[in-house]
């Protein structure tokens, strides 16, 4: 399926939880005209405590390379986790262009300020080692998550997120979320534009504050989510872990189908 415009933010390449798996299969389904990488899209402050980096990371990379050589603009926004780059701004890898922030235009005449956001996070810019600390207690929520998974599996329960989950009952994390959207609609509107792209907290959402359009392109570690451009300049907010769940149910209903049906022409023909 070929879009006008893909923007993806926190892949966290680099670490266990990043689920590069995934986004294989919806960057081999999806191509654009042009792919923004919002930030966060290798963990820096995980590959210094441990290096971390299975081959699906690495065709990542590969095919977002592969990407630009077949004419796809890719621009890169670094993050904090991945703020190293940020020494590279202007530059070029393979063809991805490293910028700072920018500013997009869609179709329809709408523009977004474009930013990953941590420079609006109190808490990143200004108690840095409790971002750390938060980083790590993050990391321990996502290397429990899998062996949760595994246990629902066993009776056909679907992905569930912990560290999902454990932000909704956190008051102070939802109030965290709702003034961080507010703020970054905020500085939108004063930039005269008629809304803002970001990533950063992990919570990808598609809402309108005030006269701005709020855009939060979610993770890929969580809840696997993406925004994309219509032909027409709309904006439409894709969750692949949902999709691919969906997929996966129809076609274990399908094989239990095949089976049953085998079953009674077996007992046909016996009788």
């Amino acid at each position: 399926m070929l879009h006008r415009t893909i923007f993806l933010s926190d892949i966290h390449l680099g670490t266990r939880g990043c689920r590069a798996d995934l986004l294989l299969d919806f960057l081999n389904k999806h191509d654009a005209e042009e792919i923004y990488l919002v930030g966060d899209i290798f963990d820096g402050w995980a590959l210094r405590r441990g290096w971390h980096w299975p081959q699906k990371h690495n065709d990542v990379v590969q095919l977002l390379l592969k990407k630009t050589h077949n004419g796809t603009r890719v621009v890169f926004i670094p993050g904090n986790h991945d703020e190293v780059m940020r020494n590279y701004l202007g530059t070029h890898f393979g063809g991805i262009e490293v910028v700072e922030t920018a500013d997009f235009t869609a179709q329809n005449g709408k523009r977004y300020f474009v930013t990953h956001g941590d420079q609006f996070d109190t808490v990143v810019m200004n108690a840095k080692w409790l971002a750390h600390w938060g980083d790590r207690a993050y990391g321990a929520l996502l290397w429990l998550n899998p062996k949760i998974n595994r246990l629902r599996s066993l009776w056909s329960g679907g992905y569930w997120s912990l560290s999902k989950w454990a932000k909704r009952q956190v008051k102070h994390a939802v109030s965290f979320i709702s003034e961080y959207e507010s703020v970054l609609a905020e500085e939108a509107r004063r930039g005269g534009y008629d809304g803002v792209i970001c990533g950063h907290i992990h919570h990808a959402n598609i809402r309108k504050i005030g006269e701005i359009t709020y855009v939060n392109t979610g993770d890929w570690v969580e809840s696997c989510t993406a925004v994309v451009e219509r032909a027409d300049g709309t904006l439409e907010l894709f969750d692949w872990e949902a999709r691919a769940a969906a997929t996966s149910s129809v076609r274990r209903r399908r094989r239990l189908a095949r089976i049953k049906a085998r079953k009674k022409d077996l007992v046909e023909t016996q009788t």
